[in-house]
């Protein structure tokens, strides 16, 4: 028993040991980053004469002697001025875990983990510790099993857990249906996966998640999670007019097409990087693939962008700042935005990582050319539907001339007519002031043609009101007119563009 006894105290007096023990790279240099290294270290700044970044420089202090004293905290003046609050200045006292945490180091004698550099440049911008963060490492692979089962049940049989026993046909045909299309299935679906399954249990499970992957509804149902990761928006956000993106949803469409068409993720990932780059400019004539390449493109285009309304380089900056922000949480796992104004303070980016990266997009931005949302659009008809189109505009626009000079002919029949009913001494100064522009009216010819409203108010919009008292049909005539340019100017091809991310051809 004693034995026994003897054997728990010493187990449990080496882990309080490993418990307690304390080291600067590991412990207390991110207490120090993120709350002192902007005024003690970084970009040249050190307040004081102190530089906090490694341990031998706290030993070795700045203007007021050493910060740090080896097994001493108690005469440890860091130590003394973050428990009265007085450092960092100007802001909250750190957490009582934090200062706990810094006073164990030092009355452990302020170890590190390793011998320190003789001196830090970009290089020691970060511990390894930082650079063993699990989103920097390179995949591997995890187990060796075959199988996703065999993996589960390898590991039920390490805890000693047994499987939960098989679920009845409803509800596998209900989870699998809910969990791929997000809609439970009908009665009728469910009423033949349970006669099937009676029969060939497995082949009626492998038919239904054939079924199921096969339908539109599965990328529809499982698009929305990547689109939730891109930020997809049907608006530019912003501000409060939050304009529409009238196109936004060709992005839509190309994520529900690439999860239906089970394309790899390593394409997938290239296209909405670089499918602009995969797609030889000029961008006219598209092929579907073409299309869709250019249509991935659109994750670029996903972020806030005040742009429209706000050509300030603050509006662009934050459009791009807010657009390396989706990049980087979908394909780092990481909040690199912190980066755009100095080196990260958890994740190991430097400043001028996160511009190195910027300058990547920067072409496609281009802040000194900027393009507005409308004006990065890219035109999906073809030359022959230009060419039809611009055909079709040449017919209307004859029909609009045809209806302007009868418009004329109409205006000058009513207006003699409206003269003749006037003295004759006034018929021709009332038709000069009348045809005069009415800026360039003289006075006593406004004050003549305020006498005769009816000629006054003569107009092609006004046609309506003199064909009752002269029994014509001039404004139906002219409407008609106007209604067969518009029928034909319909026939022409719909518009259609992309919403891409492009860059504009050099000028060399």
């Amino acid at each position: 028993m004693r034995s026994a006894f003897l054997l728990l105290f010493l187990t449990s007096t080496c882990l309080a040991a490993v418990e307690r023990s304390v080291t600067f790279e590991k412990d207390v240099r991110p207490i120090l980053k993120t709350h002192c290294f902007h005024c003690h270290g970084e970009a040249g700044e050190k307040k004081s004469g102190l530089d906090v970044r490694l341990a031998r420089f706290l030993l070795k202090g700045g203007k007021h002697g050493p910060a740090i004293l080896a097994n001493q905290p108690e005469q440890s003046r860091l130590l003394q001025m973050v428990k009265a609050g007085e450092m960092p200045e100007g802001k909250a006292k750190l957490p009582d875990q934090d200062i706990s945490t810094l006073e164990k180091w030092i009355a452990q004698g302020a170890k590190t983990l390793r011998p320190e550099p003789e001196s830090l440049s970009a290089d020691h911008a970060f511990t390894e510790e930082e650079r063993g963060w699990w989103a920097l490492q390179p995949l591997r692979k995890t187990f060796n099993q075959e199988t996703l089962d065999d993996f589960i049940h390898a590991e039920l049989a390490k805890a000693k857990l047994n499987p939960s026993p098989a679920a009845e046909p409803v509800a596998i045909i209900r989870r699998m249906t809910l969990g791929l299309h997000g809609l439970p299935p009908s009665p009728e679906e469910v009423d033949a996966f349970v006669a099937a399954h009676t029969q060939h249990p497995q082949q009626a499970i492998q038919q239904l998640m054939d079924r199921l992957l096969s339908s539109p509804l599965y990328g529809e149902r499982w698009g929305r999670h990547w689109l939730d990761v891109a930020g997809y928006a049907d608006s530019d956000g912003y501000d409060a007019k939050d304009i529409e993106r009238k196109w936004a949803f060709k992005y839509r469409d190309y994520v529900v097409r690439a999860l239906n068409a089970d394309k790899p993720f390593d394409q997938f990932v290239q296209e909405q990087l670089a499918g602009d780059e995969l797609v030889p400019q000029p961008h006219k004539n598209l092929s579907p693939d073409q299309q869709d390449k250019l249509s991935a493109t659109g994750f670029l285009r996903m972020a806030p962008d005040g742009t429209a309304v706000d050509a300030s380089i603050v509006a662009k900056n934050a459009c791009v700042a807010e657009t390396l922000k989706v990049v980087s949480s979908a394909f780092y796992g990481l909040t690199i935005g912190c980066a755009q104004c100095h080196d990260h303070r958890y994740d190991p980016i430097l400043q001028s990582d996160y511009y190195r990266l910027r300058a990547i997009f920067e072409p496609g931005f281009d802040t000194k050319a900027w393009r507005a949302p409308a004006s990065r659009l890219v035109s999906l008809h073809t030359d022959a539907q230009l060419a039809e189109a611009a055909k079709i505009e040449a017919k209307a626009k004859a029909m609009d001339a045809d209806r302007i000079r009868k418009q004329s002919v109409f205006l000058d029949d009513v207006l003699a007519k409206e003269l003749a009913k006037a003295p004759e001494k006034e018929r021709e100064l009332l038709n000069a002031a009348y045809r005069q522009l009415p800026a360039k009216r003289t006075p006593a010819q406004t004050a003549l043609l305020k006498q005769y409203p009816k000629i006054n108010q003569l107009s092609a919009g006004s046609l309506y009101l003199y064909d009752y008292t002269y029994k014509t049909d001039y404004a139906a005539q002219l409407k008609a007119m106007t209604e067969q340019a518009t029928a034909l100017r319909a026939t022409k091809p719909k518009d259609d563009f992309l919403p891409a991310f492009t860059e504009l051809p050099r000028k060399d």
